[in-house]
């Protein structure tokens, strides 16, 4: 069984991929080809936006943001300490000051309360991430951050395709900013992103820094970076996006099958979708009392199970210099030792799913009576 199953996938659309690639190996043009702008005009109404810029990763579209916004040494910009590490990565590479903010022990993603008291008069950005597929409370954030006249970049690296009181992620503040990393919801096969805003001097600004700060041909007014989605990377996520929402609606499918089957597990607490929100569940991630005790049981069952974010961003030694300690964020370091994804994608059988579910349902009985 397959933690991520991409192949199935891959196998399903062969034909389409395969005509998609030898379209672009016909007309030759590998770099900013027709198949870009297509995608970019697709992804932007899809979203419902004015402007889409495709980008090379997830964490390039991170840093071309915050550099159009001019953020740079001895700004600081507020985020999550649950995350992986490119969203303050990104941060510390321009010389700004990562601020962490704890999660919502429910949403598991930033909580709008202890937002006020991390704004300082050096807030240049708030970034919050759609954790595991769903979006964060972004009317609450947006509402704190209009306040205070701060931009907000939402990190929908995991959450592109779902939904926040109706309108879609990436839609949702300043700057939108997803990844098409092939695991993701939307996955390409290898490295893209994208960004999306209905700002458009902002748009232009990314636009340059996305090839090298430049206007025009030669002629560069800003500093930028190679950013570049390649074409054949847009033709690929020009035939997912066709599949994409019944693969959303697929998945679920799967996520209510684990949460109705582990709904009577004392030992398991299921992921929850906030109300008037969506999921795209990049993963399926349940809390437990024994993590490794269950992800070993799982393994002897031939489930595999993934603990992500195991040492959170504020106590990773790089971040060690700003001066936080264990215990400063309970609710992401709780969640850090605790949490557990199981399988998920959109072609996992059923029968792969019951496994899975009394697979932990088994493992949780023993936990509690040993």
């Amino acid at each position: 069984m397959p933690f991520i199953d991409l192949a199935t996938q891959q196998s399903n659309i062969k034909t389409q991929i395969d005509d998609a690639i030898q379209r672009v190996l016909a007309h030759g043009k590998y770099i900013m080809g027709p198949e870009v702008q297509e995608l970019e005009e697709r992804l932007a109404e899809y979203v419902g936006v004015s402007h889409c810029i495709s980008c090379s990763s997830g964490t390039d579209s991170l840093l071309i943001a915050m550099m159009a916004l001019g953020i740079g040494t001895g700004d600081e910009v507020i985020t999550v300490p649950y995350t992986w590490i490119s969203t303050a990565e990104m941060i510390a590479l321009l010389g700004a000051k990562p601020v962490f903010v704890d999660i919502d022990e429910s949403s598991l993603n930033m909580d709008p309360q202890r937002l006020t008291d991390a704004i300082t008069p050096r807030t240049r950005a708030i970034m919050p991430v759609g954790i595991y597929g769903q979006t964060a409370n972004m009317t609450e954030i947006n509402r704190i951050a209009a306040k205070h006249g701060i931009p907000v970049i939402e990190d929908a690296a995991q959450s592109f395709g779902a939904t926040h009181c109706g309108r879609k992620s990436c839609a949702l503040s300043t700057v939108g900013s997803t990844s098409f990393f092939p695991s993701k919801p939307l996955g390409c096969y290898g490295d893209g992103g994208a960004l999306f805003t209905n700002d458009d001097e902002l748009n232009e600004r990314m636009k340059q820094i996305r090839v090298h700060g430049q206007m025009k041909k030669h002629h560069h007014p800003i500093l930028g970076i190679n950013g570049r989605l390649d074409t054949l990377q847009a033709a690929i996520l020009l035939e997912k996006l066709k599949i994409f929402d019944s693969e959303i609606e697929m998945r679920n499918q799967i996520a209510d099958r684990y949460s109705n089957g582990l709904s009577a597990s004392n030992a398991i607490v299921p992921p929850v979708v906030q109300s008037n929100d969506t999921s795209v569940w990049a993963q399926y991630t349940i809390l437990t009392e024994d993590r490794n005790a269950l992800k070993n049981a799982l393994a002897e069952r031939g489930v595999p199970s993934v603990s992500y974010y195991a040492l959170p961003l504020h106590l990773q030694p790089v971040f060690a210099h700003l001066g936080y300690k264990r215990g400063d964020f309970p609710n992401a370091e709780y969640v850090a030792d605790h949490c557990l994804s199981l399988p998920m994608s959109p072609y996992l059988e059923a029968k792969a799913q019951c496994h899975v579910i009394d697979s932990i349902m088994a493992a949780a009985d023993t936990m509690l009576t040993s």
